[in-house]
């Protein structure tokens, strides 16, 4: 191994002074960084707030200081039904419900992957990787869909939210650290020979533990409600006894079965055409498993917009923080000019981000509307969930060229999918390693 030599440090120093260019580079760095030096006006420009297809919803919503983009964005695809059935001007469902739900869900589905790992020594990348984040507040489409087919969903009036429903690492904290304890205990008492059934019997005690944490931090789910809300128009609706799951049917009754996840993975390991699942991720046993269809991506945007034209928003994931202008709400590959500033180029693509973890998917959106010029989407509008303070107040403008280069998944109904499609999703899936990329949490 080669050690950094005093030549090489005088040749860099030389050359650096050599190039004016670089004082004048230094200068607006120091006094501004690199993002406002870099800073490129012309994208907001070249793409204004206006959509040749475009979807109205209600207010903005806020995740606060927590994790959970996957469940507000799923949960506003969800309150547009709401709203457009019950002619209201803004609704929102409950995020923290789910997640009550969620937390406890991953619990067992942690301690159960302890239970299932009980070979494994403490230092293998299996037990690693369980041990890392068993609780975060991320997670995936079908992990939705697994929560709202066993608990339903609620208006945020009945569930509403609270301090750490809204900053939940503290919480988490504590729950991670009782899980990790809990994993110790659970792997002594195999090593001194315990049965399955104490295995087992010990960890029900342990949920309890976690579900009275999560009682007295997120307050108790409700069982049965009354629904009472005004319309446009001042019409009253009042309706009482209702169970989350008899809400989910009644007031929004979509069959997620037939919503289906579509990504673009453009490695050299993924095919398209090819359906995958990922080794030891989900939330509830025996619940919908993680699945994924690998399409091109402009398959993915030729589905979304199908779908949009059919008055129906697209929940998608994405690599948000890339090149992102966040108080002026723009995805955009030219948001930023970094190569000119710093002098060097940036030359990974999509693949090689994912395969050298540059990139993956790290949050969840809405897709509501979309510009097509000459047949072509040329930029897509988005809904997020960080409050209204960025963007057109709360939503952000996507180019289509981010999209192509950061977004990694779609929702679609199967209605859109051709026959090919279809039957590549339902095929069996080849099963990725935990730690794979597309294994992320939004």
């Amino acid at each position: 191994m080669n050690a950094i030599s005093q030549k090489f440090l005088n040749a860099c120093a030389k050359n650096f002074a050599a190039d004016s260019i670089n004082g004048l580079r230094m200068r607006a760095v120091v006094k501004n960084g690199l993002s406002a030096a870099a800073e490129n006006h012309v994208e907001r420009i070249d793409n204004p707030f206006v959509f040749s297809t475009e979807l109205t919803t209600g207010d903005i919503t806020s995740q606060n200081q927590s994790g959970r983009c996957w469940l507000f964005a799923a949960l506003n695809t969800m309150r547009y039904t709401i709203i457009k059935k019950l002619n209201l001007k803004n609704f929102e469902l409950s995020q923290n419900y789910p997640m009550f739900w969620d937390k406890l869900e991953k619990a067992n589905y942690f301690l159960e992957n302890i239970l299932a790992t009980m070979n494994e020594t403490t230092d293998s990348r299996i037990i690693i990787h369980l041990l890392t984040a068993p609780l975060q507040d991320g997670g995936q489409w079908d992990m939705f869909c697994a929560l709202v087919d066993k608990y339903g969903c609620v208006p945020k009036a009945v569930m509403p939210e609270t301090f750490h429903s809204s900053n939940t690492n503290q919480m988490n904290a504590l729950m991670t650290l009782k899980l990790q304890e809990d994993a110790k205990i659970l792997r002594d008492a195999h090593a001194k020979g315990a049965t399955m059934a104490k295995l087992r019997a010990c960890k029900e005690k342990m949920l309890e533990e976690i579900y009275r944490i999560l009682c007295i931090c997120l307050g108790e789910p409700p069982k049965t409600f009354t629904f009472e809300i005004r319309d446009k128009d001042q019409k009253y609706i009042r309706e009482e006894n209702l169970t989350p799951k008899s809400f989910y049917d009644k007031y929004i009754g979509k069959d997620l079965d037939d919503y289906v996840s579509v990504i673009n993975a453009p490695t050299a390991d993924k095919p398209y055409g090819r359906s995958f699942t990922v080794s030891m991720l989900g939330n509830v046993i025996g619940g919908r498993q993680i699945k994924y269809l690998n399409l091109p991506v402009d398959e993915l945007k030729k589905l979304a917009i199908k779908q949009l034209n059919d008055n129906e928003p697209v929940w998608y994931g994405s690599d948000v923080g890339k090149m992102l202008l966040r108080d002026k709400g723009i995805m955009g590959t030219h948001t930023f000019d970094y190569e000119s500033l710093l002098g060097v180029s940036f030359g990974l693509d999509k693949a090689g981000r994912l395969d050298y973890r540059s990139s993956c998917l790290t949050h969840a959106m809405v897709l509501l509307g979309v510009n097509m010029t000459n047949g072509k989407p040329d930029r897509w509008k988005v809904e997020n969930s960080w409050g209204e303070k960025n963007g057109e107040r709360g939503f952000y403008i996507m180019t289509d060229d981010w999209f192509s280069e950061y977004a990694y998944q779609v929702v679609i109904h199967r209605k859109y999918l051709t026959a090919k499609q279809k039957a590549a999703y339902d095929a069996e899936p080849i099963v990725l390693a935990p730690w794979d990329p597309m294994g992320s949490l939004a």
